[in-house]
């Protein structure tokens, strides 16, 4: 009988074909499979009876498109791995703050999201940001503190910088400020309003979280959207990636000071969001995916229209992009700043964007596709992992983008947009995975015996890079943070959940 399990993208196993290891097995075939080339998707905790716990973990192979489940039992506290593998650095932390669980050995254990204890509900929530800080000693080392308020309208996050003269020589991201406890929330479900939970997850990333969602529902409920309702979901997705790809490289315009394409940018991304309300009613795609399939269609003339607006945008996008990247001095600006190895990336398990600008093989649409996916797909790398590397990528996967809309406008599959859902299924796990515009999104589901949410473990492409931008700032002057926070992009709310 084997101690793991494989299973691939958009399917489920029951819960009685998951055999716990001991706990020194788990470890090892971890950290073996980690060795091998494998990456951590996901890890987390479910509380079982009398204090017990499984400990979960979902491994990708990029390499066979398949996916590795590990599990073992503990109770109060566990072994550590994560100075042998630093991806699992946060998850650990993430497990001992939510239910109190102790990661042995672990080399830099702080809350996370200052989270409440699951298991103390009465108790106290910590002080968001009330952490002892990493500093640096040295004579001449200065420490500048920013946030978590910020001078624009953004999200909150606290960044220490411990630096001698301009020189960062470490960065401290601290995050948790506007924790929401998404993940307990959902438990019990799926309720009303989880859908609606799973779309605000992180906002500029509503529908590819939705997407994931509804596909392990679907998944669960063993049935599948229809191919015309996958299409749509489709167009959708790339909406919203050109949106946000668009909307960078504004925010990466305005930080090099040419304010040309940032001000063209800002307009443009809303004519994008635009198609995107005249596909469903909201910008961001909201109330667009129902478990099952898709609320609203587009008819021919409809496709035919949104096709002439596309040919507009895109013509509009060509040229603030040109002014962007035929200027000498904005690329002298990104050239060598910020760089992240693909060594260094492979390391902390970056996804996404991040990864791809760092030469990674990292994208799910062709790793492990959807059931839309891989029609019209190809990688989209760059190598040296610079702020230039972050926004060319950019800039090639706008121009694929662009692409794959106009051909789903042209061809849409005919069919239904929906199928009727039943209970889910009892005492199995689910896994849906996304390849939003950030990267990869993670959604793991649990039932229990009535087929209600058990566990369900979400994880968002920035819960895996915010450490990057912390290692890619490191040597660099404190003057090029914006630039690197904003060719990363990375969601505080997507992190924080």
């Amino acid at each position: 009988m084997s101690l793991s399990m494989q299973l691939k993208n958009n399917s489920s196993l029951p819960l009685n074909d998951i055999h716990p290891l001991p706990v020194e097995e788990f470890a090892s075939r971890l950290l073996h499979s980690v060795a091998d080339g494998l990456r951590v998707s996901a890890y987390f905790a479910r509380p079982r009876q009398e204090g017990q716990f499984d400990l979960i973990c979902l491994l990708a192979n990029d390499n066979s498109g398949k996916l590795q489940l590990l599990q073992t039992r503990i109770s109060e506290c566990f072994p550590s791995l994560a100075a042998q593998c630093p991806q699992l650095q946060l998850f650990e932390r993430e497990v001992a703050e939510q239910f109190g669980l102790q990661p042995v050995g672990h080399p830099w254990l702080k809350p996370v999201r200052f989270e409440r204890n699951w298991r103390e509900e009465e108790a106290p929530a910590p002080l968001a940001g009330d952490f002892s800080a990493y500093r640096v000693e040295g004579e001449e080392i200065h420490e500048v503190a920013v946030g978590p308020v910020h001078a624009g309208v953004i999200e909150p996050g606290h960044f220490r910088f411990q630096c001698h003269g301009e020189e960062v020589k470490h960065l401290e991201i601290s995050l948790g400020f506007q924790h929401r406890g998404l993940e307990k929330l959902l438990c019990g479900g799926p309720h009303k309003l989880s859908l609606k939970q799973i779309e605000a997850a992180a906002g500029d990333t509503s529908i590819g979280h939705a997407c994931a969602y509804c596909r392990n529902l679907e998944t669960l409920a063993g049935v599948q959207a229809p191919e015309r309702a996958e299409a749509l979901r489709s167009l959708a997705l790339e909406l919203e990636r050109l949106a946000n790809h668009v909307g960078d490289v504004g925010a990466l315009s305005g930080d090099t000071g040419f304010l040309p394409t940032a001000s063209y940018c800002g307009s443009i991304r809303g004519n994008i969001l635009n198609l995107t309300a005249e596909l469903c009613g909201s910008r961001f795609g909201r109330g667009l995916l129902i478990p099952g399939g898709v609320n609203f269609d587009l008819n021919p003339d409809e496709c035919r229209k949104l096709l002439e607006r596309l040919t507009v945008i895109e013509h509009e996008v060509n040229g603030a992009l040109a002014l962007f990247y035929d200027s000498p001095s904005v690329l002298a600006r990104m050239d060598g700043v910020g760089i992240l190895s693909a060594e260094i990336a492979t390391e902390l398990g970056l996804v996404g964007m991040a990864a791809r600008a760092s030469g990674l093989h990292r994208d799910l649409r062709l790793t492990h596709p959807g059931p839309a996916d891989g029609d019209f797909i190809e990688m989209v790398r760059q190598k040296r992992g610079d702020v230039h590397s972050r926004a060319l990528l950019r800039r090639r996967e706008i121009a694929a983008s662009f692409a794959m809309v106009r051909q789903l406008l042209q061809k849409l599959p005919d069919g239904d947009l929906r199928v009727a859902l039943g209970p889910l299924q009892p005492n199995r796990l689910a896994v849906a995975m996304v390849e939003g515009w950030r990267g990869e999104l993670v959604h793991v589901v649990v039932t229990d015996g009535r087929g209600k949410f058990d566990r369900y473990k979400l994880v968002d492409p920035s819960f895996h890079n915010w450490n990057g931008l912390a290692m890619a700032l490191r040597g660099q002057q404190i003057s090029d943070f914006p630039l690197c926070n904003k060719s990363f992009n990375l969601s505080y709310c997507g992190f924080d959940l």
